[in-house]
């Protein structure tokens, strides 16, 4: 399975920049998005940035993202088989 996730641009630095996916932050490669700035949020796939996302689209996933993450936190296998 392939997952693209989105994260803030907080830094760039040449052909990569710091990437933030909610409190983590890692190098992403950016050459496949040329007009990237610092606070724009991209979708990052395999550590490159593969698209960018309106600020607005980006919080939706993030949100989505979020509430899978908490929802695989709560869950209680005893019951599940």
């Amino acid at each position: 399975m392939c997952l693209a996730i989105p994260g803030k641009v907080m830094e760039i630095n040449g052909p990569t920049a710091i990437v933030d996916f909610n409190g983590v932050q890692r190098d992403v490669v950016i050459g496949l998005c040329p007009n990237i700035e610092i606070g724009s949020y991209v979708v990052v796939h395999a550590g490159y940035a593969i698209e960018m996302v309106n600020e607005e689209e980006a919080l939706k996933s993030i949100s989505l993202w979020q509430e899978m993450i908490e929802s695989e936190e709560n869950f209680d296998q005893t019951n599940f088989f």
